[in-house]
């Protein structure tokens, strides 16, 4: 599997929270090629099944969709006022380029004041979010024939390959992690492994880790474990904060983690030789682990995230060498894990 490849098909795609099937699409095929089932519930999660001994069901969680822009007004000279659809932070929207997703696609750009027309007062300070706006560069009636309110707009962004295996680009948060669940299922289809793997993308996590809900119940596996991104370092990030890119995934410890899958994790990298980091995390973050360790009546889970430079912007950056490292480290939990350990974890 070309890992890169199918980073940059996943980036490249259109998939606000809620209109998935984009990515949806691309990772299915890829999955279809590797896993023993693949199906979509009923909120559009895609979830593979990969059959091993049989000692316990494990769910392996990444968020396919992503932030986007939703059409709110269509002015009387045709340009599109939006509002949010998840956590962008409007200061990186100046300039960018966008999709407008309407009855076709529409390609726009958005736009703000100049320097040279605003007042001295102005400068110093970041856009009003009343004064973003979109110009697809056609006319009001011809906008108002295209384009209708509530549809879906996306960033457009192409990946970039920076020095080495770094990657740049949009909606990294989440579906570079999607990638590292492939990389797990293409090392899985070699081998016979211990646990039965449900591999999930899930949808909606940017607007509540909803489809892990969902996920969640509807597999009902014994342990779990969710897989999101966390902040790299670069320049004005904290140092315990922000972790190296290119030193391997990042496995949390906190109240969202299960202390002995933790300490499974631990022992199986230092088996393999799999490099890692680790988090102390002090409170459940908003990731698909908040809402899988809580499904019917608890689930041990825990948390294994990428580091990833610049989140929520169309230039996130990570190094693919993590994803790989990462996804050797799922693919021996499911490999060594076995019947007695997934029996223990009640017994704290």
């Amino acid at each position: 599997m070309d890992l890169a490849q199918l980073l940059k098909d996943l980036s490249e795609s259109s998939g606000v929270s809620g209109y998935e099937n984009m990515p949806a699409d691309i990772i299915t095929k890829a999955w279809s090629e590797l896993a023993d089932e693949v199906r979509r519930d009923a909120l559009g999660n895609v979830i593979a099944a990969k059959k091993g001994k049989g000692h316990g069901k494990l769910l392996l969680a990444a968020h396919i969709d992503e932030i986007g822009l939703m059409v709110k007004k269509i002015d009387e000279r045709g340009f599109i006022r939006f509002a949010t659809v998840g956590g962008f932070d409007f200061r990186t929207l100046v300039a960018q380029e966008v999709i407008v997703h309407g009855k076709k696609q529409l390609k726009g750009v958005i736009g703000a004041k100049p320097p040279h027309l605003q007042a001295p007062n102005e400068q110093k300070k970041a856009y009003p979010e009343d004064e973003f706006y979109i110009d697809v560069g056609l006319t009001a009636d011809k906008v108002k024939e295209l384009v209708r309110i509530g549809d879906m707009i996306t960033i457009e962004r192409k990946v970039q390959q920076l020095a080495g295996s770094r990657y740049a680009g949009k909606s990294f948060d989440d579906r570079a992690c999607v990638v590292m669940l492939t990389a797990c299922l293409s090392r899985l289809a070699e081998v016979n492994h211990n646990l039965d793997v449900y591999l999930v993308a899930t949808v909606q996590e940017e607007v509540g880790t909803r489809g892990a809900a969902v996920a969640a119940y509807g597999v009902d596996p014994d342990l779990a474990i969710a897989v999101d991104v966390c902040h790299g370092e670069f320049p004005g990030v904290r140092a315990d904060r922000g972790f190296s890119l290119g030193k391997g995934p990042v496995i949390s410890m906190g109240p969202d983690t299960h202390p002995k899958i933790l300490d499974k994790l631990k022992e199986i990298a230092d088996e393999a030789k799999i490099s890692y980091q680790l988090e102390a995390s002090t409170s459940a973050g908003g990731t698909d682990a908040w809402s899988i360790q809580v499904a019917r009546a608890g689930i041990a889970c825990t948390l294994v995230s990428l580091p990833l430079r610049y989140m929520h912007t169309s230039v996130e950056t990570l190094d693919l060498a993590d994803i790989k490292e990462g996804g050797r480290l799922l693919a021996e939990f499911a490999l060594k894990a076995d019947r007695q350990f997934v029996e223990g974890l009640p017994c704290f």
